[in-house]
């Protein structure tokens, strides 16, 4: 993992929580558009809280970590136990958080909400990126079982 890149200070960061499992051109999309912002910190779901959030996974944390750690957008990677991403956001002090916007409805509405009003006692930005159509995590892996 590459987390010992929070103590080095190259900010601004651009914050992205993700599952990552499987990973696919969505994830690249996202993480993409956050590197404009600066160097990118993914949130990468753990094992606990994905199976709590969308089912067990297909490829352990370590795994997941592991491919995400060699790409080249990616500055570093921390562990997120669940869709309250406010501990944080309030511990490393993001200047952006990205997150695609399809979390404006659903279960992670009242996270985005909570996310945009910590974020706004230090000054840092929330970021809905466009959902990537015709791609999703869930869906590839109802066709892999």
């Amino acid at each position: 993992m590459k987390n010992e890149f929070l103590k080095n200070n190259n900010r601004p960061f651009a914050f992205v929580t993700m599952c990552a499992d499987p990973i696919h051109h969505g994830h690249i999309n996202i993480l993409h558009e956050a590197k404009k912002y600066g160097s990118v910190i993914v949130g990468l779901m753990t094992d606990d809280a994905m199976k709590s959030y969308k089912g067990e996974p297909l490829s352990s944390f370590k795994e997941r970590s592991k491919v995400l750690s060699e790409l080249r957008s990616v500055s570093g990677i921390i562990p997120v136990e669940s869709i309250d991403f406010v501990p944080y956001l309030k511990e490393y002090k993001f200047e952006y958080f990205l997150h695609g916007d399809d979390w404006k409805q659903g279960v992670q509405k009242e996270s985005r909400q909570n996310a945009i009003s910590a974020m706004s006692e230090w000054g840092g930005k929330v970021i809905d990126v466009p959902y990537t159509e015709g791609i999703s995590s869930s869906d590839l892996k109802k066709g892999i079982n």
